[in-house]
């Protein structure tokens, strides 16, 4: 099975480019599902309801949340109604929507998509997230109802990230990292056949500080004075992500490799 996920959609740009690119995309690499994070899909912060019909539309079989998962209020009632968006699992005990599910990939195969927290340097306590994702990895093991699962880790640190990749190698087909937007260059297949990269970038302008238009947070950096919002950045964007094929009869990764389109990081693709 061919699985593309895409880092954080940042503003417009990344919407945009989203819309514009996605559905070729899935034709052009034969893809048989794909996951988009999209907690920065509406003003940089949180995703909307209509932005989120946007990015399902074009391509996306699943869209993950994080940390700013209701910063935009309707997502509250609009999780409810669309089973296709998965906030994290430890998120809050009273978070609606769910944190794992089961979706169906092309020929009826089935891929487990889970969304989980990290701990360190996060602005919130928030549980733990090994206890959450061991429970969810237990109930769908990998190779058995499901042909694959993937586990979106959303945290600051790399530390955290690499140690959910190797508690999860063996059980899940993929581990990718989200929300520090910036792409890291250790896309690698670990011992037990997990695919794993510590963080799969944005979907946004690179032309900025990840993603949010230079002006603003170069003046806090210099002055350490804020003086408007953060807005992001409106240039062509990159998509960027992670792309893996993964084996139907144990769901262990075949091959992995870091993904680009467009916009400032041109690079290789498929």
């Amino acid at each position: 099975m061919k699985i593309l996920y895409l880092g954080d959609v940042v503003g417009r740009s990344g919407r945009d480019a989203i819309a514009q690119r996605l559905p070729a995309l899935r034709d052009r690499l034969k893809l048989d599902f794909v996951v988009v994070n999209g907690e920065n899909a509406t003003s940089g912060m949180g995703l909307s309801g209509a932005h989120a019909q946007v990015i399902l539309a074009a391509g996306a079989d699943v869209i993950t949340l994080g940390d700013h998962a209701f910063d935009q209020k309707d997502m509250l009632s609009f999780i409810e109604q669309e089973p296709r968006i998965v906030r994290p699992v430890n998120f809050s005990k009273s978070a609606p929507g769910r944190g794992a599910a089961v979706f169906e990939a092309t020929r009826g195969r089935k891929v487990l998509v889970a969304q989980v927290l990290g701990q360190v340097f996060m602005k919130r306590p928030f549980d733990d997230p090994f206890h959450h994702i061991d429970q969810i990895l237990t109930r769908h093991p990998r190779g058995g109802q499901v042909a694959a699962s993937l586990v979106d880790i959303h945290c600051e640190a790399t530390s955290e990230k690499m140690a959910m990749g190797h508690f999860c190698d063996g059980r899940a087909s993929v581990v990718v990292g989200s929300h520090t937007h910036v792409p890291t260059a250790d896309a690698m297949i670990l011992p037990k056949g997990t695919a794993f990269q510590s963080d799969a970038g944005m979907c946004g302008d690179y032309n900025s500080v990840i993603g949010m238009d230079k002006a603003e947070p170069l003046r806090r950096f210099v002055t350490g004075m804020p003086k408007g919002r953060f807005e992001p950045a409106k240039g062509e964007a990159t998509l960027s992500g992670l792309l893996v094929e993964t084996d139907d009869m144990t769901g262990a990764a075949k091959s992995v490799q870091m993904f680009r389109d467009g916009g400032a990081l041109q690079g290789t693709h498929p």
